[in-house]
């Protein structure tokens, strides 16, 4: 009788623990999933404002056509790889590819805007600063969601690694590690790009 009462109360230590441990991994992984989703709105924010600032520089820019249609393009990938990702935020393959969107996409603005630098008519131009303050600021809200989302990743897989919860976290659905979101050009990681008109 005793041995099966220590039996019951040992099984029992057991489950509560996994119990604790699968909680804590939901939690984390919600940390994460809601820091992702705090970058989609900042990027869906940057991705909404570009067809602004090239329909504002149209007029201008008659000539570069071949630079408006590549950040137009880039934006569009951009948008289409971020969709993917919020399915899958975490996802190895998924942030790979909207880093590598988001990287393109910073260095289409980046010649759009040493394109700008020969129209100081358009620089001057009250709309394109606006929008040119808009998109900064936004630039900036991306790198503190990123850095943040990055924070939470890291609290999560550090935790689904450790012993004892990663005895569990492969019987509980938390197998695999969360990626962190890179932007390919390394420059992007470190700054937002420079919007000067």
């Amino acid at each position: 009788m005793t041995l099966t009462l220590i039996i019951l109360a040992v099984a029992a230590v057991i489950v509560i623990y996994g119990i604790t441990v699968y909680n804590k991994l939901v939690a984390l992984r919600n940390r994460f999933q809601n820091g992702f989703s705090q970058i989609e709105v900042q990027l869906k924010r940057r991705h909404d404002l570009i067809p602004n600032l090239v329909e504002t520089a149209k007029g201008y820019l008659s000539h570069e056509r071949e630079t408006l249609e590549a950040v137009i393009a880039a934006r569009n990938t951009a948008a289409a790889g971020l969709k993917a990702a919020a399915e899958n935020p975490g996802s190895a393959r998924a942030m790979a590819e909207l880093g590598s969107a988001e990287g393109a996409l910073t260095q289409a603005m980046g010649r759009f805007n040493v394109v700008m630098e020969a129209y100081p008519d358009l620089k001057a131009s009250q709309n394109m600063l606006n929008l040119s303050e808009e998109l900064t600021s936004t630039e900036n809200k991306v790198a503190f969601a990123r850095q943040s989302y990055n924070d939470a990743v890291m609290r999560y897989n550090s935790y689904r690694q450790s012993f004892p919860p990663v005895a569990v976290a492969g019987l509980v659905g938390h197998g695999e590690d969360a990626a962190f979101l890179e932007f390919e050009d390394s420059a992007a990681i470190q700054t937002a790009p420079k919007v000067s008109f």
